[in-house]
């Protein structure tokens, strides 16, 4: 997924906490001593559509139980615990959730992990997007940490509701053409913010700052923070810069909400229709439907995203070594990334699967979206997803991202000026990336 900052940093509600940090052990610990039945514990972030899955392969394997563990959407929450237990060498689940933009840092330690390619999974590779299973590979190639969910194909969500209340197109092709730049999408805003609506055009400037920055990355360097070397870029490749150019302009127009992403606050946003587009990729549409609520069904569409593609999100799940049910939670973790379950993610929560024969299917192809009035997002994701362009992630992209991003905050609040928020940006990514 991802999903997020993907991150696939979705928050549909926020599981209580408590319920990953406070555990420390892994499901079935005593379990399966004696044949007995094994409950296999999934830690994940976010909504990974997986329930309808769960039960459908519990049913299918009698001595299997599943239990899910999560934390909404907060990776800054979910990750610094799942390395926890890794070090520990207990704690974390059978299956764990990786988000892509983490995936490096995690591969530095394959030990932590079961190599899937000794359990016969690359006769699987062909069922993978052909950089999703290199992405879960070892630098030298000879460990498999993951196999892969989702990818993030962009879009804008937008309320229909509030468009119409500003006197604007509400037709998601004619939406589509008003913004086909972000110079554009900019334009479309300060008018939307001069009819006085009582709602803000965006959610917030780094959900749109990070949007932006992976579809130029993607169309340009291929690299965000780290070049393929894994030498910081943070000052020096032109595509932060512009991204974080971009976004002040946004927020000097006065158009975002200013709510933080992923806080309560932008939880109940959505409820009160407090915004009316949000950066949106695939997994994101199961984030609004379960913030928004059933009451916003069929006030919400989908618009293409100003500029060209883009990628923002994905993840893998991988098995730890320390789990005491190894194969069991190896066939766990290849039934729900097989095409058949990427599609029933995708189905449930919207996670666009990484699988061409998912993507080829025609219940993804012909698929619609009754919560976005009935929008074809077989077509709005799904068809462009083979040529999506992947951007490469460098060892401590979550820490460096976090810190650049809080410094487009900075600005977003009126805490810093651009040149200040630009100069934190930099000289604090730099500290990030040398703990």
């Amino acid at each position: 997924m991802g999903v997020i900052s993907r991150r696939r940093l979705t928050a549909v509600a926020l599981v209580t906490v408590t319920a990953l940090l406070g555990t420390t052990a892994c499901g079935g610990d005593d379990e399966a001593a004696d044949g007995g039945p094994v409950t296999l514990t999934v830690d994940v972030f976010g909504q990974f559509g997986y329930e309808k899955l769960y039960r459908q392969y519990e049913a299918d394997h009698p001595g299997v139980k599943i239990v899910e563990r999560g934390t909404g959407g907060n990776l800054d929450e979910y990750s610094p615990k799942l390395t926890q237990w890794l070090a520990a060498g207990k704690g974390a689940g059978d299956v764990v959730a990786i988000e892509e933009g983490l995936l490096v840092e995690y591969k530095a330690n394959p030990q932590n992990f079961v190599n899937l390619l000794d359990h016969g999974a690359a006769e699987l590779k062909g069922n993978f997007l052909e950089w999703k299973w290199n992405g879960g590979l070892t630098a030298d190639g000879k460990q498999l940490i993951g196999l892969g969910t989702d990818v993030g194909g962009m879009a804008i969500c937008y309320r229909k509701d509030l468009f119409a209340a500003a006197g604007l197109p509400t037709d998601r092709e004619a939406v589509s053409k008003l913004w086909p730049t972000w110079q554009d999408y900019v334009r479309v805003g300060e008018q939307f913010t001069a009819k006085n609506t009582g709602a803000a055009f965006l959610d917030a400037a780094t959900n749109t700052f990070n949007t932006i920055l992976l579809q130029t990355a993607g169309n340009t360097t291929g690299y965000s923070y780290y070049d393929t070397a894994d030498k910081l870029v943070v000052d020096s490749n032109p595509a932060v810069r512009q991204a974080y150019d971009t976004t002040v302009d946004i927020i000097d127009s006065g158009l975002s909400g200013r709510y933080g992403a992923w806080s309560e606050e932008w939880v109940s946003a959505f409820k009160q229709a407090k915004f009316a587009t949000i950066a949106c990729p695939a997994w994101m549409t199961g984030v609004i439907e379960g913030n928004a609520g059933p009451d916003a069904k069929g006030k919400w569409d989908i618009a293409q995203v100003p500029g060209s593609g883009g990628n923002w999100g994905g993840s893998y799940l991988a098995v730890p070594k320390q789990s005491r049910h190894q194969a069991e939670a190896i066939e766990l973790a290849k039934f729900l990334t097989s095409a058949k379950g990427q599609i029933g993610a995708f189905q449930e929560k919207g996670p666009l699967p990484s699988s061409p024969q998912a993507l080829d299917d025609p219940a993804i192809v012909n698929s619609t979206n009754a919560y976005f009035s009935d929008a074809p997002v077989g077509t709005i994701f799904a068809a462009g997803a083979k040529s999506l362009k992947p951007v490469y992630m460098g060892p401590k992209n979550q820490a460096v991202r976090t810190e650049v991003e809080n410094a487009v905050r900075t600005v977003e609040l009126g805490q810093r000026n651009p040149a200040q928020g630009w100069a934190d940006a930099t000289a604090n990514a730099k500290k990030a990336a040398a703990k």
